[in-house]
């Protein structure tokens, strides 16, 4: 969507001048602003969870020593989403001469027809205003990108109109230079054909640019800023020697170090068709945090913060599904529809060799144990036995049919399950999905301790305990 600037903005070079704008390069504007967000107090970095004492340090540093920058570190651990972050550091709206290629100020014109503009028009120069989210340019490195994308080549169009080949305004700029007065962010940089990244030397050195045969002196002015993942995963390519040099700050990221940070990137970036309750989230994330830790998995390619995130999302659509087919009208999920990620998400893994039809089985395992791990957790000191003890006598109906309305109505009246709800905070609700989720919960930690055991029914559906 387009922003449109404020209507009292200067609109030519001389009211410009007038009002007093001062002209500061983009890593001078970085800096300032982020100086001035840290001495006010306020976040400069909404929505980067679990980096704010590892990454964001050496980030904020990087930015203040006017530092280009590459990220570098495993799938699905927010490099991109951090980079983008990036523009609510420069100021909302700066000048640019109307009309020019690549976003030039009015007070620094470099293109040659910005350049003859500004002398005849002098204090006329016409002036509009670009909005920080336009300042912003990302690539993602593919094979086959051309140095023509990134720097820009001859554009005939142009040398058809009658100008002659040496002329330097029949360059079409690519993206680097259209990236002037900006930010420009290359996505998965080692991609790049070494041949390619050559191209990008004189940019972040001598900040001119060479397009066939032409040297065209652009003191463009640009924070360039990169994401790798790491050599050794990827066997794509590498970061060329003299471009890593380039580079001032190479800031390793890493996935979330805490649970809670791992539950609360689940709980921002899911998109939940069903309530999910939050002691679920954290079987969720610790089945993740298992993965990271097992053999089974290829660590080097790591277990992105997408997994997680696509369990979530499962999840709620397995009790979204449930509720649909029983008829009810608040889903909530349950542990029962924890089974439901195993089948989805088994292909956003990479297993090590020799685990070739295993790969289920692992994933059962260790969902069972982030389900054993969540339950004692939050039900730490609460006594089951009363409730072990109930269900032996009277077998319990739940899964996948058992509606949560049935299986509430059906729990023993036991003094057990209230603690358990005051536990996961469900105590009060009218809503029986909570109090059904919470009892599975406690069922389930049960059977995985052996104090209870359950089978098929006949319908091959609903499992007895007993």
């Amino acid at each position: 969507m387009r922003i449109t600037p404020p209507a009292d903005l200067p609109t030519t070079l001389g009211a410009l001048r007038a009002s007093g704008h001062q002209l500061r390069s983009v890593k001078a504007e970085l800096r300032g602003n982020l100086l001035d967000a840290l001495r006010a107090g306020t976040d400069p970095w909404p929505g980067i969870v679990g980096f704010e004492s590892t990454v964001v340090p050496q980030l904020e540093r990087a930015i203040i020593a006017g530092h280009d920058l590459v990220l570098l570190g495993e799938r699905g651990q927010g490099k991109t989403r951090l980079l983008r972050t990036l523009t609510g550091l420069l100021d909302e709206w700066t000048p640019v001469i109307d009309g020019s290629e690549i976003g030039e100020h009015p007070y620094d014109p470099i293109t040659v027809g910005s350049l003859r503009r500004a002398a005849e028009l002098g204090d006329e120069l016409p002036v509009t205003w670009r909005h920080r989210s336009d300042r912003y340019t990302e690539k993602l490195a593919t094979p086959d990108t051309a140095v023509a994308d990134l720097i820009g080549d001859i554009d005939p169009v142009k040398v058809s109109e009658g100008r002659s080949l040496g002329d330097p305004e029949t360059i079409h700029f690519g993206l680097v230079p259209r990236a002037h007065r900006g930010v420009m962010a290359i996505n998965e940089l080692p991609d790049l054909a070494e041949r390619i990244q050559v191209a990008l030397l004189n940019v972040m050195e001598e900040r001119d640019i060479q397009v066939r045969g032409y040297t065209v002196r652009l003191p463009l002015d640009v924070l360039l800023v990169a994401s790798a993942n790491p050599e050794d995963y990827t066997n794509r390519g590498r970061i060329i020697t003299p471009l890593k040099d380039r580079f001032g700050a190479e800031i390793r990221t890493h996935y979330p170090l805490e649970l809670a940070d791992e539950i609360a990137v689940i709980r921002q970036e899911a998109a939940l068709t069903a309530d999910v309750p939050d002691h679920l989230l954290e079987i969720i994330a610790r089945f993740t945090r298992l993965l990271r830790e097992s053999n089974a998995v290829d660590q080097g390619s790591g277990v992105s913060a997408r997994f997680s995130v696509a369990a979530a999302e499962t999840v709620a659509a397995a009790a979204l599904r449930r509720a649909a087919i029983a008829g009810e009208k608040s889903p909530t999920a349950r542990p029962i529809d924890l089974e439901a990620t195993i089948p989805v998400l088994r292909g956003k893994l990479e297993f090590v060799t020799g685990q070739e039809g295993r790969q289920e089985e692992v994933l059962e395992h260790l969902l069972r144990r982030a389900t054993a791990d969540t339950a004692r957790h939050l039900l730490r000191g609460v006594d089951l036995t009363p409730l072990a003890e109930a269900v032996t006598r009277h077998p319990l109906r739940t899964g996948d049919r058992v509606t949560a309305t049935d299986l509430v109505a059906s729990l023993p009246k036991v003094e057990t399950l209230t603690t358990v709800a005051q536990r996961l905070g469900v105590t009060g609700t009218e809503d029986p999905g909570p109090m059904a989720s919470a009892a599975e919960l406690a069922l389930e930690l049960l059977f995985l301790t052996r104090k209870l055991t359950k089978e098929p029914s006949d319908d091959g559906d609903t499992i007895s305990y007993g």
